[in-house]
């Protein structure tokens, strides 16, 4: 299974961005933000919202994980 907030704490690393900018831009706390990080899941409509900041889409990652599972 896909640990959707491992993935996107590697994205935002990888983009070289703050977790104080992702607060920024998701309108939280910073401490939302970690714990986004620890989520093995995560309501779609935020993880919308995240794939569109950082220009990434996350629900790719589940769909591989599906098709896996289905084949």
């Amino acid at each position: 299974m896909v640990h959707i907030g491992k993935l996107i704490e590697e994205e935002l690393r990888k983009q070289e961005r703050s977790v104080t900018w992702f607060a920024k831009q998701l309108c939280c706390e910073r401490t939302n933000v970690y714990s986004i990080f620890k989520r093995e899941s995560i309501d779609t409509q935020l993880l919308y919202r995240i794939s569109l900041i950082l220009k990434k889409n996350f629900f790719y990652h589940t769909y591989e994980e599906i098709e896996k599972q289905i084949r």
